[in-house]
């Protein structure tokens, strides 16, 4: 719909900090995205996954995001796996940031970050992938996802 594109932010946020609960993708439990991510360069750091509706207006904008889970970085054999519940079926995009050093601020050059559907980072876009790029189509239950940390 031209409507829902043109909504703004605020309208979707929930804002909420949550828990990383694997529970939340089984079948039953509504609209999620379960989302793997590999490619750590260490096993130090925290790792923060944020969802937001894959809309031009609400994609990356500070203070859009949906949920927002944050958790040391811990991964095995290379991976963790994240639960991320959303409030309705839609477009949704995921972006992770690994804090290398845990201090709470993006480093450039340091840090690495990923996006839903992997699209590529380049200096040309600042490591923004436009929404369409980003956008994972979520019904009434949960999807799979995989996503590739990449570092400047």
């Amino acid at each position: 719909m031209a409507g829902s594109a043109t909504a703004p932010a605020r309208a979707y946020a929930q804002r909420q900090h949550i828990d990383n609960d694997l529970a939340r993708c089984q079948a039953s439990a509504g609209p999620a995205i379960l989302v793997e991510v590999s490619g750590f360069e260490a096993a130090r750091g925290v790792v923060r996954v944020q969802s937001y509706p894959a809309t031009r207006n609400a994609w990356l904008e500070k203070g859009a995001w949906i949920n927002r889970i944050e958790t040391a970085v811990k991964p095995v054999n290379g991976k963790m796996r994240f639960c991320v519940p959303l409030p309705s079926a839609g477009r949704y995009g995921i972006a992770v940031r690994h804090d290398l050093n845990g201090n709470g601020k993006t480093d450039l050059g340091r840090d690495g970050g990923g996006f839903s559907n992997n699209p590529k980072l380049s200096i040309f876009n600042l490591g923004k992938p436009s929404a369409d790029k980003a956008a994972v189509p979520v019904g009434s239950a949960p999807v799979s996802i995989a996503i590739s940390l990449q570092y400047m």
